[in-house]
């Protein structure tokens, strides 16, 4: 039971590991002056004094727009059947195979007596007869 913890938490671990070292995103901050007005991920950040949608709009000299952009990992290698030689091809290929046939379902078993009802039953032997097992 402990192991069995401890094996999902190291994996669950590991696939954010993967999933945040490759995700990449950018943080945009607007000041006006000294002041900060608006930070913003994966969006635009609002520009004081006017919409960014705005074409007419000029930014003012006081302002200053910064935009951070943090990479993640785009250099991941991937494998393919090819790429291994060929005793792990036949390691893999008849693994596989045997891994699937323990799935194969048996063939239906047919139940012959499954339709007969049995007779009605009139009277009862074994108390007309008086034996009875001990």
């Amino acid at each position: 039971m402990k192991n069995s913890l401890l094996n999902k938490g190291l994996s669950f671990l590991m696939a954010f590991v993967v999933l945040f070292s490759t995700l990449s995103f950018t943080i945009e901050s607007h000041y006006c002056g000294d002041h900060l007005i608006d930070i913003a991920v994966f969006t635009k950040a609002k520009v004081c004094g006017g919409n960014t949608a705005d074409k007419d709009f000029a930014m003012k000299s006081c302002c200053k727009h910064e935009v951070d952009v943090i990479k993640g990992q785009d250099k991941l290698k991937l494998n393919s059947f090819d790429d291994l030689d060929i005793q792990h091809q036949l390691f893999l290929a008849s693994f596989t195979y045997s891994y699937v046939s323990l799935f194969v379902t048996l063939p239906k078993q047919v139940v012959l007596h499954k339709e007969y009802a049995p007779p009605n039953l009139i009277f009862d032997i074994q108390v007309l007869d008086e034996t009875f097992l001990i």
